[in-house]
């Protein structure tokens, strides 16, 4: 997942720290705002639109808890990680009611939360494209209706897929000529991301290559250890 240009807000009073914590984030190519203080965090917040929040929990003026609330009665879908230097579980329970990400004990290893920023930006992505409200398809010369489960070649008659089949591809149909992970489709479709589901899966992904062979410009890869992709070939949009 590209991270240039995504904006991060980082609101931590430890001024050499969060100098340094910036500079690290601007070197993988993140857009980093630091605010000193929460009050000084929630004004930056309200001018601009950030794709994560980076919080210390203990502030002057604002405290983290305080200024996740607000930011959460503006933007309930932003992710946020705490950071803190006490390891209190009460405080850990805390940040998750007041709807946080995660959490980062001080000090940290400063990979580990550019790790968690990773997977909580692309978590985030994929979830917004599977929670997408399209259900029609152009799939070379394919036509899929999800909300009819009708897979139509050209002018034939159209193939009734099962439920799970239906969401497979509608699945692969959104993120088209680009990865779709194995772990989006089995907890979106299965509700669970074990070796049991992962297999059941991949008898799925057989049963659609076997409806969509009648179009040699269409394919589903495997992509080993990662996920699947839907390529339609020709296309001007297809990724290498």
């Amino acid at each position: 997942m590209e991270t240039e240009n995504k904006k991060i807000l980082l609101v931590e009073d430890d001024p050499n720290f969060g100098i340094v914590l910036k500079d690290y984030l601007a070197m993988n190519n993140y857009n980093v705002t630091h605010a000193k203080n929460g009050m000084e965090g929630f004004e930056k917040f309200k001018k601009d639109n950030f794709d994560l929040c980076i919080l210390d929990v203990m502030m002057p003026y604002k405290d983290g808890f305080t200024l996740a609330k607000e930011i959460r009665e503006k933007n309930e879908n932003i992710p946020i990680i705490f950071l803190t230097a006490k390891a209190m579980k009460e405080d850990v329970l805390k940040g998750y009611k007041v709807g946080a990400d995660d959490y980062l004990n001080k000090p940290f290893d400063s990979e580990v939360l550019l790790m968690k920023i990773k997977a909580i930006m692309q978590r985030k992505s994929v979830d917004s494209i599977a929670d997408s409200n399209q259900f029609e398809f152009e799939i070379g010369n394919f036509h899929l209706n999800s909300k009819l489960r009708f897979l139509t070649f050209k002018d034939e008659e159209p193939s009734k897929l099962s439920p799970k089949e239906n969401e497979l591809l509608r699945l692969l149909a959104l993120h088209e000529n680009d990865l779709m992970p194995r772990e989006l489709a089995l907890t979106k479709i299965w509700r669970d991301d074990n070796y049991f589901t992962s297999r059941s899966m991949d008898v799925y992904i057989a049963k659609l290559r076997k409806y969509l062979k009648k179009d040699d410009t269409v394919e589903i890869l495997n992509i080993h250890g990662e996920g699947f992709r839907l390529v339609v070939h020709g296309k001007d949009n297809e990724k290498a």
